[in-house]
């Protein structure tokens, strides 16, 4: 389980572990929190109170300082796994719905022509469609394409990046989703 870590402002930092958030709660870095308590972490007895120190972690934590993050200078990491959520496991070509291991990443603009690797000019195909299209354009290969690739916003990365996410950090994040996100659908 992962604590989605954002700035004071409410832009996503990072998914960190509940050891990690312990130590912003201990560290008194933690500014405000949302959503449900995952974890509570036990400490020693206080030798006066014979309290036992507690410490509750939320799984979502708005932590102390400003963001390092421009969301609109962001262009995530494009990972095949990132892609093919992006596109909701879904051949651009065919329509047809794959499981992960059948997919590939499909350059529209072909590699070999000089066609370069980034959110814009990659899709989610199949195998076959892949090998049908070849090194040609869609237009070469008469595939038009059935949707159009676009760089995912920072909270779509968020998304992206973390195939646990729970109930409330979903509800957070896809707040933030612009309206045309395929995530949405």
């Amino acid at each position: 389980m992962k604590v989605l870590k954002l700035s004071a402002q409410g832009l996503p930092q990072s998914w960190i572990s509940l050891e990690d958030a312990a130590t912003h709660y201990a560290a008194g870095d933690v500014r405000w929190e949302l959503g449900a308590s995952v974890a509570v972490f036990r400490g020693g007895h206080n030798a006066v109170t014979g309290e036992q120190s507690r410490i509750a972690i939320s799984s979502i934590i708005g932590t102390r300082g400003a963001s390092g993050i421009n969301p609109f200078d962001l262009t995530p990491s494009l990972t095949n796994a990132k892609l093919f959520a992006r596109d909701r496991n879904l051949c651009a070509y065919c329509g047809g719905l794959f499981h992960e291991p059948d997919l590939t990443r499909e350059h529209i603009a072909p590699v070999a022509r000089g066609g370069q690797n980034h959110w814009m000019n990659v899709v989610t195909a199949c195998r076959a469609c892949n090998h049908r299209k070849g090194p040609r354009t869609p237009e070469q290969a008469r595939m038009p394409l059935l949707y159009a690739p676009y760089v995912p916003s920072l909270w779509e990365d968020f998304i992206l990046r973390n195939r646990r996410i729970l109930a409330d950090q979903m509800e957070f994040l896809l707040a933030h989703v612009p309206k045309s996100s395929r995530l949405l659908s």
